[in-house]
């Protein structure tokens, strides 16, 4: 059945609190706050009549703007309440997790310090085995290689010229002779055109095309210079004693051998139809023959210049 509220008393009238506030008389028989939640419990009787009365659980009313604030936050006394009992209930964070974290970054970084460390050393050898075996390659190429001879020639315009002259230069070098009928100019034509090709490439060395006689004989500082001047500008024309010539031809390993002589006392010479390509060394680098175009030579001389390693200091 419902409870009625007792008229009240003048004894049981609100009367100020020493503590501030206004404190209400509470009951004799149930130790709560007179309201209607009396006999419901102390518990019920003490909330409700907080809630009712504006007074706190101290029997207190609580400052306008206190309360105000707390129910524009979203709060009340059990929200805060449950924190509280959450956090007691829980209890102080725990640093225990955070000592395998730091072991697992040592691990970590020690690892990483010892696989750096040892592809340093496998990178580091793998250099120096190319370095060694690229040392050895030189060594053998130096054995190996073609012009290591010298020569004492004369050029065109009679000035001695030998193999120290031409050291440092790229050089395409061709054997013939001036009476040669077909072959020799078109060998020289097709080098002078691979020459005026790569003078057109400004970021390449320069190449000086040269041409030495094999038909000492015939072939004089005259007849040379006379038959320069009918292909590359550049071309420089070698002659010398058979002697001298021989002893050029050994070095880059060139055959050539005179023929019979007709009635007109005129013969061919035979001898071996190839281009050489020599690095600024002196040495034989590649060669072409006939079958080699203007643009497949371009091509290769290109490649061997962008790929140069002295043989020697």
């Amino acid at each position: 059945m419902g409870i009625t509220h007792q008229p009240r008393s003048p004894e049981r009238r609100r009367r100020p609190s020493a503590r501030g506030g206004t404190e209400y008389p509470r009951s004799e028989k149930a130790g709560v706050y007179n309201c209607a939640c009396v006999g419901r419990g102390p518990v019920c009787a003490r909330w409700c009549c907080g809630i009712r009365h504006g007074t706190s659980s101290f029997g207190r009313i609580p400052h306008p703007s206190a309360f105000g604030a707390n129910l524009l936050m979203g709060r009340d006394r059990g929200a805060d309440s449950r924190v509280t009992r959450r956090q007691f209930s829980q209890g102080a964070p725990s640093t225990g997790g955070s000592a395998p974290r730091i072991q697992l970054r040592t691990r970590l970084l020690i690892t990483c310090l010892f696989g750096g460390a040892a592809l340093g050393g496998w990178l580091y050898l793998r250099a120096e085995k190319g370095r060694q075996q690229n040392l050895q390659r030189i060594q053998e190429l130096k054995k190996l290689a073609i012009g290591q001879g010298d020569f004492h020639l004369v050029d065109h315009t009679g000035q001695p010229r030998s193999k120290a002259d031409f050291l440092g230069q790229w050089v395409l070098l061709y054997f013939g002779f001036t009476h040669c009928p077909d072959i020799c100019p078109e060998e020289l034509e097709k080098m002078s055109q691979v020459v005026q090709l790569l003078d057109q490439e400004p970021q390449l060395p320069r190449v000086q095309p040269v041409f030495i006689t094999v038909d000492p004989e015939r072939d004089d500082v005259a007849a040379v210079a006379k038959y320069v001047r009918e292909f590359h500008p550049r071309l420089l024309g070698l002659t010398g004693s058979p002697e001298h010539v021989r002893e050029a031809g050994r070095a880059y390993r060139v055959y050539y051998s005179t023929g019979p002589r007709d009635e007109d006392d005129d013969y061919i010479v035979d001898h071996t139809v190839i281009i050489y390509l020599l690095s600024p060394d002196g040495l034989f680098l590649d060669y072409y023959n006939r079958s080699k175009s203007e643009a497949q030579i371009v091509q290769s001389v290109r490649g061997h210049m962008e790929t140069y390693q002295r043989l020697f200091s």
